[in-house]
């Protein structure tokens, strides 16, 4: 049922539960890629090999976010939540069974598999999620970006304990335990959330056509484009870059070297996504309320980027330096990366949503998170590659060449979108 504005009567009690959801999925989401980053560079995986193992992850989420907001929109966004659930837990299971004493030609390949079935996964939930928050939340008083605002921040906040419990689970239960316990607790989670699923969220329509998934809004690919640039920059040196970079500096490469590097550089990671989410979900109070209208939100997304990419070329320099000072100065400037790159995100997020027609809103987040899926994709290749040519101070610069790219595409943005909420 609805109320008069067209709204579900049980509008919180729906955007709690979808919000429960993606934080469950999210929190397995980065334990896992910890785990599978930190298990395989243990064993001697290279930079390159190290992004292969990622690469069919985001190629997956490119094609499903193309495809999801179809689905969600033929036969409901519940459908496609509790199918993302399913397939990370089949995805989890079948990690288990990797062998430690298969061949590099059979444990890449089967590895880059199930992460593409994660990959499926993790885009079917967060298109659901995101769009749902477009149709449950309050029209008036910036309740729209308020709600996608703490839907996207804790869940981010959520993935960067993910990073610490990946890690911490690789140095105390060790790989194959630490999958097969997280299956089993998405597993618990759920059968309770299709339990307790309030009705509500719209149930999809036989009428939705593929080709409707391409947006024909000059500021929906306008942003698309920024977004894929945003998310290319922060991937260069998330990947594998830093993770790599710090691992190598602080372990001694005895057993117990390698364990205590696990947990701090695990632990940076995860403080890194916490205080990224903490910054998206708090983004409109720091914004103030101008940031709710359109015209002001573009003015303040390309302001913003203009400063990221200033952080990381500033930062690519300093990288040159060999002084012993240079890591500290990393972790501060990557900080700060973090609470800029928060501020853009958000910023995207709100506006993918505002420029959205309700009508199709699963479709052009799903074309929007498409986009944000192929900046994954170039990040995670240029991470490996530019590491593995030039170390972190080429890692770095390629970054803030795929930043400055992201603000030259956000300068693109005009006020001629309408604003649909």
């Amino acid at each position: 049922m609805t109320d008069m504005t067209g709204k579900p009567e049980n509008a919180l009690a729906a955007y709690v539960a979808v919000t429960a959801a993606y934080w469950a999925f999210m929190l397995t989401d980065g334990a896992l890629r910890m785990l599978v980053l930190l298990h395989f560079h243990d064993l001697g995986f290279s930079p390159i090999t190290l992004a292969w193992l990622f690469l069919l992850y985001e190629v997956a989420g490119m094609v499903t976010n193309l495809s999801a907001g179809w689905i969600a929109a033929r036969f409901g966004l519940t459908t496609t939540l509790y199918a993302g659930l399913a397939i990370q837990i089949v995805a989890l299971v079948a990690l288990s069974r990797l062998n430690p004493g298969w061949a590099v030609a059979v444990s890449v390949p089967f590895v880059m598999i199930v992460q593409g079935m994660s990959g499926v996964a993790k885009d079917l939930a967060k298109m659901s999620s995101k769009s749902a928050v477009k149709i449950l939340a309050p029209s008036a008083g910036g309740g729209l970006f308020r709600w996608v605002a703490v839907l996207t921040g804790s869940k981010n906040a959520v993935k960067g304990i993910g990073f610490f419990l990946g890690a911490g689970l690789l140095a105390t239960i060790g790989f194959k335990a630490a999958v097969l316990a997280m299956a089993v607790v998405l597993t618990v989670i759920l059968f309770a959330v299709v339990l307790f699923m309030p009705t509500g969220l719209p149930k999809g329509s036989k009428s939705a056509k593929f080709t409707q998934v391409w947006s024909k809004d000059r500021n929906i690919n306008r942003l698309s484009l920024a977004r894929m640039f945003l998310f290319g920059a922060r991937d260069t040196w998330f990947v594998v870059g830093i993770p790599i970079y710090f691992t190598a500096l602080i372990s001694d490469g005895s057993e117990d070297g390698n364990r205590a590097a696990f947990f701090l550089v695990g632990g940076f990671m995860a403080l890194w996504i916490i205080a990224y989410g903490a910054v998206q979900a708090s983004a409109p109070r720091l914004l103030g309320q101008a940031a709710h209208e359109s015209r002001v939100a573009v003015r303040l997304a390309i302001r913003w980027v203009g400063i990221l990419t200033a952080i990381i070329a500033v930062l690519a320099a300093l990288s040159l330096t060999p002084a012993t000072w240079i890591a500290g100065v990393l972790v501060a400037g990557l900080l700060a990366f973090g609470f800029v790159f928060a501020i853009n995100s958000s910023l995207h997020s709100y506006l993918i949503l505002a420029f959205s027609q309700a009508e199709r809103v699963t479709m052009d987040v799903g074309f929007y998170y498409m986009s944000n899926a192929a900046g994954r994709l170039i990040g995670t290749l240029a991470s490996g590659i530019s590491y593995q040519i030039g170390g972190l101070p080429l890692c770095l610069a390629t970054a803030a060449a795929m930043a400055g790219a992201s603000w030259i595409s956000a300068k693109r943005l005009g006020g001629d979108g309408a604003l649909n909420v």
